[in-house]
């Protein structure tokens, strides 16, 4: 079976998903990524879909299903490299992704995060880290792309 990568990149888990995902590897990926944002108290993470050619119903329910659990374990979720193509399916079939943030690219979901815990009154969370991931980004970044549903 294989596993997919929990990477910790600041205060955010970047997971990309670059291999097909069967029943067991999105169960190990739900599991992974729990655990992972438990151990880490990260409170964004970034799925990353520039891979995939394909998504179906299956995959659709298992990105909602993810960001479910994160938004219960304190973590936003935000899905960046949607293909158009990708985009059209999931429309098709009436997935909506609820709760589930969109981004271009992975900068600018980091951004789109960055700027979503900034905007959270009275977090708790070290503005050194919300800091250093808009030094990252530089003065230059595009707001304009980031969708949410």
């Amino acid at each position: 079976m294989d596993r997919v990568p929990v990477l910790k990149i600041g205060d955010l888990l970047l997971v990309s998903i670059q291999v097909d995902m069967e029943d067991q590897t999105a169960l190990a990926l739900q599991q992974d990524l729990s655990d992972r944002i438990v151990e880490s108290g990260c409170h964004g993470v970034i799925i990353d879909i520039t891979a995939m050619d394909i998504v179906d119903s299956f995959v659709g329910r298992m990105l909602s299903t993810i960001a479910a659990i994160a938004r219960v374990l304190d973590a936003e979720t935000v899905v960046v490299g949607m293909r158009p193509a990708v985009a059209i399916t999931l429309v098709e079939l009436g997935l909506s992704l609820n709760g589930i943030r969109t981004a271009l690219n992975v900068e600018r979901g980091m951004e789109l995060l960055a700027r979503s815990r900034q905007d959270r009154p009275g977090d708790g969370t070290d503005e050194d880290s919300d800091t250093a991931w808009m030094l990252a980004l530089g003065p230059d970044s595009d707001h304009s792309t980031a969708t949410t549903p």
